[in-house]
């Protein structure tokens, strides 16, 4: 189990792997994000990202699902107060394969809760030949290893 005392300012690690299917960008597209170009070939094609992509939505949520399967389901995780900043840096299509890359920018204990602290990620999506497609900078809340415990 992590904790937030697990994380250090610098640390940069790779995880997961996600291959995203043709399928999957419709079925999500026709529920949450009913766009041309998250839905048909012909309409996407003719469009400025030149094919069929997966909606930044469905994309934050594949990023989600490598970030709890290569850290968050091992750690005193207790949500995160919210995002700082998405950028979608490339198209995301049919049989990309995605892995993430979380880098630790800071870390700090809560001024208000002495059982909690909080790692601000960088997070990336990138794909097969290493280049980022989707980052994420947000701060996500850790329980304490030592919850009494204030550094000096």
């Amino acid at each position: 189990m992590l904790f937030w005392e697990d994380f250090h300012e610098g640390h940069v690690a790779v995880s997961g792997r996600y291959v995203v299917g043709r399928e999957e960008i419709v079925a999500f597209a026709l529920k949450y994000d009913p766009n041309p170009l998250h839905l048909d070939d012909a309409a996407a094609g003719a469009s400025a990202v030149g094919g069929l992509c997966a909606s930044g939505w469905h994309i934050c949520a594949i990023a989600m699902r490598l970030l709890v399967d290569g850290l968050l389901a091992n750690a005193d995780c207790l949500g995160s107060p919210g995002i700082d900043e998405a950028r979608f840096l490339a198209p995301v299509r049919p049989g990309m394969v995605l892995k993430l890359r979380r880098h630790v920018l800071e870390t700090r204990s809560s001024k208000s809760r002495p059982d909690m602290g909080i790692v601000k990620l960088k997070l990336e999506l990138l794909d097969a030949e290493g280049r980022p497609v989707f980052e994420l900078v947000g701060p996500i809340m850790f329980g304490r290893r030592n919850p009494g415990f204030r550094p000096a």
